[in-house]
């Protein structure tokens, strides 16, 4: 009887039909919006329950849960793969060290990301984000405390990570503490050792924060947005399939759809019924100011001081895709992105410009907290990246919201051999005049 279901031909075509059905509701923009929304009222309640702390996305996938009126910070990158079995990591490239500030501030924070199918949570929350707690606490203990009683115990959810897999990451956690402990960043004194919470939708209760003045932890509260489904896909009386993670690679689904049009025009995406919904969202992103275009709308400008190896530009004259040469030309091009709002520079040259090696993406608030960020870290990362790719003869092209204000901040430059760029020739830079232009 087994067997007959598995290679009768008739059994196989239903399979295959099913299966291709499936994979059309999950791919669905009306399922996934809506599904969407379902979850967004989840975050709002885990918001409440918590309402001194800041919420952020982890971006990519967050940004669609999480309200940008509510975003009074910028937002994180954890990357999942950083908590893949056996390929743990604390990433140098992406350290998130522009959250520690909020969490001082603010006594913690919360961070809103999603799964799809099968998964209670995202890697980046149950094993990435306790990585970088731990290693941070323990490169704290390092640098400025000896208290015997602070906390650099490496937590995990319960029920999510094994305990060999526990153990194993354990065993990597001192030298990644080291390794930023001893690099170019500078990390503040922190009052308190971070601690990460979770929050999913089958939690009965959420955790309770004792008042702040007995606190002995900063709260990283993540939540897991998406309801886990096992089919990935659960029917809803609303009309609707409920699709587990519909935030995740809404290049597939969207048609060209992004979290900050969503945000805009959520109202109006949500009233459109499946057969006009493809129409509206095609009119929504066809007037967007942040749809995305294929050749730069305003070529970077070379900076003649430098021989033309460092180049400034807004963001949003960027192709997307970035593009590894200069228009009209065979020189090869790097980049580095300054960018208060992630979501935006996401939206406008694609996903996997986080993952290429030749870009650089740095997150920096406006006014005085962004002063201080690019001190700590915006700066450490940016001059060791430029000077790797300068000395290597490709140039640099630095992206800003308005290719002013951040970008030429970077090239504020005079001779002076003493700096982490200096290199042969006229190009020797004060990585102290660096800050002199615009800040």
């Amino acid at each position: 009887m087994i067997f007959s279901l598995f290679h009768n031909p008739q059994h196989r075509e239903e399979r295959a039909e099913a299966l291709v059905l499936l994979r059309k509701e999950s791919l669905d923009i009306y399922n996934r919006l809506h599904s969407i929304a379902e979850d967004i009222k989840f975050v709002e309640d885990v918001c409440q329950s918590y309402p001194d702390l800041p919420v952020l996305p982890n971006l990519r996938c967050g940004a669609w849960y999480v309200d940008p009126k509510l975003m009074r910070h910028a937002g994180a990158y954890f990357k999942s793969t950083d908590g893949h079995t056996n390929n743990w990591s604390f990433n140098l490239r992406r350290p998130n060290l522009h959250l520690l500030s909020t969490v001082i501030h603010c006594h913690g924070i919360i961070l809103v990301d999603s799964t799809r199918a099968g998964k209670r949570m995202p890697d980046a929350l149950s094993k990435t984000i306790p990585i970088w707690c731990s290693v941070i606490n323990k490169a704290i203990r390092k640098l400025y405390t000896k208290d015997a009683d602070w906390d650099t115990h490496f937590y995990c959810p319960p029920g999510v990570v094994s305990a060999q897999e526990q153990s194993q990451i354990e065993t990597r956690l001192d030298d990644w503490a080291t390794s930023l402990a001893e690099s170019s960043y500078s990390l503040p004194i922190l009052p308190l050792p971070l601690r990460p919470m979770w929050i999913t939708p089958s939690a009965s209760t959420f955790p309770r924060l004792p008042p702040t003045s007995e606190a002995q932890f900063f709260p990283i509260i993540c939540v897991s947005a998406s309801k886990q489904i096992q089919e990935g896909i659960e029917r809803r009386s609303q009309g609707f399939a409920y699709v587990q993670g519909s935030g995740d690679d809404h290049e597939l689904w969207g048609l060209g759809l992004t979290p900050q049009i969503f945000w805009q025009h959520q109202d109006q995406l949500l009233s459109a019924t499946r057969g006009t919904l493809p129409e509206v969202v095609k009119t929504l992103v066809a007037s967007s100011p942040h749809r995305q275009h294929e050749d730069w709308l305003k070529p970077p400008t070379p900076i003649s001081k430098v021989g033309g190896r460092l180049l400034i530009c807004a963001i949003a004259d960027v192709p997307s895709g970035l593009p590894p040469h200069l228009p009209n030309s065979d020189d090869r091009i790097a980049y580095v992105i300054v960018t208060n709002e992630p979501t935006a520079f996401d939206d406008a040259v694609g996903k996997d410009e986080f993952e290429r090696k030749d870009v650089l993406v740095l997150s920096m608030q406006e006014g005085k907290r962004g002063q201080a960020q690019f001190l700590q870290t915006v700066l450490p990362r940016a001059v060791p990246f430029i000077g790797t790719y300068i000395m290597g003869g490709t140039k640099v092209c630095i992206c800003c919201h308005n290719g002013k204000d951040a970008s030429r901040t970077y090239v504020g430059m005079r001779t002076n051999s003493r700096s982490p760029l200096a290199c042969s020739g006229s190009f020797q830079v004060d990585l102290k005049q660096t800050l002199l232009v615009s800040r």
